[in-house]
């Protein structure tokens, strides 16, 4: 790094890479001044820096860089989506960051580097060219956290060789409404599942051999997904018994899998706005949690405690709320200015004390110490493009591979026999790229206008494997589909919903549009095979287009889609998807989740009314659950409970379990769903072979919130039965 100024002495202590990190903050933290730590704790968009220093992009302006880096310190650079170089290739990016951060440690007093961030959500997706990975949701749908972890190491090595040191990854809220629009970045509707794929993602993301160390992000914290009428950021309100047991344990996994970050939920909770919650973090996060990593805000949050949510009267005052309920670091990507004055203001108002700034700029410069950002900041540019461009595709089509969720399969009519001389592939999805990948891919909302990107759409994968003798006929309009059909063996349509992002993203009714819905009605009136691929970012009612003979899931599957699509359409792939979400047979039942808690309510579909439930997935052959025990019948509430599944594959041709325990109580103090998820594995099982799987369910997986309404009891395990089911095999134990 650059030469250590003369006035912070000889061989200054924080230089020393052999020093304890503890120490080395120590050392730098009392010789930063207090303008110099408030620039630390703020986060500016790198368009701030560049063309005219507004929104342009392009090429960077030395005035604005001295204005973010010099003049206001500022700690930390991001490219939200679709901020990037004016020519998007890997090498560019690292060029853009190297710029970055050689300007921060050249000119800075100190030559303290920036953290670099970004949301690389399904692979390093801003980058034209890298490997895009399905979105959350389908990974969800593989129960697969082996990889989920690798699906991170590989995005964290594409991350790290074009410079980036901070991945706002993984999201980790559960998806609890299908008309939100922020579904599809989610793992499931279930906080086991979602903890248990967001922890593997944590430990791929920062565990991975890259060009330099990538820190994970744990976000939204706590409860984003769930807005009070389905929209993105709506505040939300809900008992503080459902966010104990259901909406914050998905988080604890996450975090307590070693991640070095957390992104603060841009909602509000129960009349509080996140960003200004000390519950949320501090009395949890750090005191409960005992968790001492960077807490980060969303875009804009800090400002929006007053210009939105009006809790402060100005912007000095709302630095201090987020400030003091336990923020270290803001996202604020308009104006490094205004945050340096904002909270030296508030620092000389007396409403923040220097001690806590002290507090929040050594948990920043502790994740840069671990980072190596000291030793390491900057890669070789030259090298970015080999390691980013057609990374790991094979790893990406695995990952489509195990997402697809086959629902139906009436008359076998999967897989497609080799024998079939015609196959018509219909609608608007089939050949579309930039619609199968999904938002948040090289622009914010999708991929943007006029840009290709590197990939095999459904169609392009569905001509590359049909065998030779087979002749696949695009059609190109409705009625051309169905005259096609007339002489097919099979028609596979596809269906599904345009690219977007958050907000842009909601829908009021998640439902499959009337035009889709009248070519797949059109299709089965023709009395000819027909399968529905779905491409989506949630389950979408399918109304009078459901019931075709098959359903394939494939969600938003990435780059490697359409290969992954035709691998389960030919039989080259046995699929092992199963739901991760439950998908409503009508709209009006949003929100619907499988853990619905009973009640003395009896009308038309007021419980859950699936068309296919959480858990739903075929395979081209048979399972079994044969047994499940436990290895006691009693156990204190303090112990996990052993249970031992035993499984068999009695089909024709092998293939990968998902093996789920759920857990009811005949009766409870507290309100229980019929089945809640406390364990899970993925097994594979040869033809014809059986194996018998070990699982444990650790007190924290059956504790609950005691009491009354006002939930003020700590949770603990119940006293009484439980009933363990895996399959339709079921165990019992009482728990004294």
């Amino acid at each position: 790094m650059a030469s250590v100024p003369a006035e912070a002495g000889d061989n200054p202590t924080y230089t020393n890479a052999k020093a304890p990190v503890d120490v080395r903050v120590k050392d730098l933290l009392k010789r930063m001044t207090l303008a110099e730590k408030i620039g630390q704790m703020d986060q500016i968009s790198v368009v701030r820096m560049q063309g005219d220093c507004e929104w342009s992009g392009g090429e960077f302006t030395p005035a604005c860089l001295k204005k973010v880096l010099v003049d206001n310190a500022a700690g930390s650079v991001l490219s939200g989506g679709g901020a990037g170089p004016s020519v998007n290739t890997p090498e560019n990016w690292a060029k853009m960051v190297n710029t970055v951060q050689k300007y921060a440690i050249d000119n800075s007093r100190l030559h303290i580097p920036i953290i670099y961030g970004v949301d690389a959500v399904h692979g390093h997706n801003n980058v034209l060219g890298a490997t895009i990975f399905p979105q959350e949701i389908g990974m969800g749908s593989t129960w697969d956290p082996d990889l989920v972890g690798d699906a991170g190491a590989s995005t964290a090595k594409a991350v790290a060789a074009t410079g980036i040191d901070w991945n706002f990854a993984p999201v980790t809220d559960i998806a609890r409404d299908q008309r939100w629009g922020r579904y599809y970045e989610t793992f499931g509707e279930d906080p086991l599942l979602a903890g248990t794929l967001a922890a593997s993602a944590v430990e791929g993301i920062q565990d991975a051999k890259g060009a330099k160390q990538v820190a994970a992000t744990v976000k939204h914290f706590g409860g984003y997904g769930e807005p009070g009428n389905g929209h993105d950021r709506v505040p939300g309100d809900v008992s503080i018994r459902y966010l104990q047991d259901t909406l914050l344990p998905s988080y604890k996994q996450a975090i307590d899998a070693g991640a070095q970050s957390v992104m603060v939920n841009s909602g509000a909770i129960n009349g509080i706005p996140a960003t200004a919650s000390h519950y949320l973090l501090t009395d949890v996060l750090r005191k409960k949690w005992g968790w001492d990593g960077v807490e980060v805000s969303d875009w804009a949050d800090v400002v929006a405690l007053q210009n939105s949510y009006h809790i402060a009267a100005d912007y000095p005052e709302a630095i201090a709320k987020a400030v003091n309920a336990g923020l270290d670091m803001a996202m604020e990507p308009y104006d490094a200015q205004g945050w340096s004055d904002g909270l030296r203001t508030a620092v000389q108002r007396g409403l923040v004390t220097e001690k806590r700034i002290d507090q929040s700029v050594a948990r920043i410069l502790k994740m840069k110490f671990d980072l190596g950002l000291f030793e390491h900041p900057y890669v070789d540019a030259s090298k970015a493009d080999s390691r980013v461009i057609g990374a790991d595709t094979a790893l990406a089509r695995q990952a489509a591979d195990e997402s697809q969720v086959l629902l139906r399969n009436d008359g076998n009519v999967l897989p497609i026999s080799s024998s079939a001389k015609k196959i018509v592939v219909a609608g608007s999805y089939a050949d579309d790229i930039n619609d199968q990948v999904g938002g948040w891919t090289v622009g914010w909302q999708g991929v943007p206008d006029g840009v290709t990107l590197p990939g095999t759409t459904v169609l392009q994968g569905i001509k590359k494997a049909a065998p030779s003798g087979t002749r696949v006929v695009q059609a190109t309009t409705a009625d051309d589909a169905v005259a096609q059909a007339a002489d097919a063996d099979l028609t596979v349509v596809v269906v599904g919903e345009k690219a977007a992002a958050e907000g842009s993203a909601d829908s009021p009714r998640p439902e499959l549009s009337a035009d889709q819905v009248a070519l797949v009605k059109s299709l089965k009136a023709t009395g000819k095979p027909v399968v529905t691929v779905v491409l989506a970012g949630r389950p979408l009612v399918l109304g009078d287009a459901d019931g075709t003979q098959g359903l394939l899931m494939s969600w938003l599957p990435g780059t490697e889609g359409g290969n992954a699509v035709a691998d389960i359409l030919f039989g080259k792939v046995n699929p092992s998807g199963r739901l991760n979400a439950t998908w409503p047979k009508d709209i009006g039942n949003e929100p619907m989740y499988y853990q619905q808690l009973p009640g003395t309510n009896a009308g038309p579909e007021s419980f859950v009314d699936a068309a296919y439930p959480f858990g739903a997935g075929l395979s081209y052959t048979t399972y079994a659950f044969d047994s499940v025990k436990a290895r006691s019948a009693t156990s204190r509430t303090r112990d996990t409970v052993h249970l031992t599944v035993k499984v068999s594959n009695s089909g024709n041709r092998d293939g990968d379990l998902v093996v789920p325990v759920y857990v009811s109580r005949p009766s409870s103090d507290v309100l229980s769903p019929s089945r809640r998820l406390v364990a899970f594995t993925k097994v594979h099982l040869k033809a014809g072979q059986s194996c018998t799987v070990s699982l444990d369910v650790p007190p924290s997986r059956l504790a609950v919130t005691p009491g009354d309404i006002d939930g003020a009891g700590k949770q603990q395990v119940e006293r009484g039965n439980y009933v363990f089911t895996a399959g339709d095999k079921t165990a019992a134990v009482t728990i004294r």
